[in-house]
């Protein structure tokens, strides 16, 4: 009678051990069908119009991201010069696929800008479709607020961005605020930098993205690696570390995605 019991009871316990390896199996089958049902190939956008592109993105559940515009003499205006992630990569649905758009070959002569006031020069600069970038000031003598130097150069050619920094003109009594060492601001995140540069009074005043110029197209038989996730960061800055600057002063990042680390 006792064996008789402690068969049945091991014949319950063996039994409800395989029905909860069954569940964790079918658990985890399922789980795994999830995660993969959801994973798309990147399409290939480069060379496509805005529009198209994102039609292409869309119909696989990703979505489109303008990063940046630069000139290109061998791409038309218009069309998608460059993608991140790289065509072919394994990415998540609803993953923003970042592009830069052509403009095309530089028909913007570059405008003299020296000697005009800030308002002035930033009004002209949008007149003939350029962006403003980089404005810095810099003590000298004379009335503040001038345009001393600008980059590019007047009437350069064969630049990359249609984007014009300025160089401004500052009260020379600016040379005596306090004077500080420009941080190193490398590998941060853009909250990281803000989080750097604020106490000491700088102003953190555009980015620039380089990740979608910088992506390598997939060759052939070389398989793609999964991306699962990746945090941009800071890789380029303006002033450099261990400059001199004082409160006031402007900073311009260069950013670009890097793969997260595994935590």
């Amino acid at each position: 009678m006792k064996i008789s019991t402690i068969n049945r009871f091991f014949n319950i316990l063996f039994g409800s051990m395989a029905m909860a390896l069954v569940a964790l199996v079918s658990a985890f089958i399922s789980m795994r069908l999830a995660i993969h049902g959801r994973e798309v190939k990147v399409p290939a956008l480069t060379g496509l119009t805005i529009s198209d592109a994102s039609r292409a993105a869309s119909h696989l559940g990703l979505s489109l991201t303008l990063e940046n515009r630069f000139y290109s003499p061998q791409t038309p205006p218009g069309l998608v010069l460059a993608q991140y992630p790289a065509p072919g990569a394994t990415v998540r649905r609803d993953w923003a696929i970042r592009i830069t758009e052509s403009l095309g070959p530089q028909q913007v002569a570059i405008p003299n800008l020296i000697g005009q006031t800030e308002r002035t020069a930033s009004i002209n600069i949008r007149h003939i479709g350029l962006d403003t970038g980089i404005i810095a000031q810099l003590p000298s003598a004379g009335p503040a607020g001038i345009v001393i130097a600008q980059t590019p150069t007047p009437n350069a050619s064969a630049v990359a961005s249609p984007r014009v920094s300025l160089l401004l003109s500052a009260p020379e009594d600016a040379a005596s605020a306090p004077a500080y060492v420009m941080p190193a601001l490398g590998g941060l995140t853009l909250a990281g930098a803000v989080a750097r540069t604020a106490p000491i009074g700088l102003h953190i005043v555009s980015m620039e993205d380089i990740s979608a110029p910088a992506s390598p197209s997939p060759q052939p038989g070389v398989p793609i690696q999964p991306i699962h996730a990746t945090i941009t960061t800071v890789v380029g800055q303006s002033p450099a570390p261990g400059h001199r600057v004082v409160r006031g002063d402007a900073v311009h990042l260069t950013m670009a995605a890097q793969p997260a680390k595994p935590q």
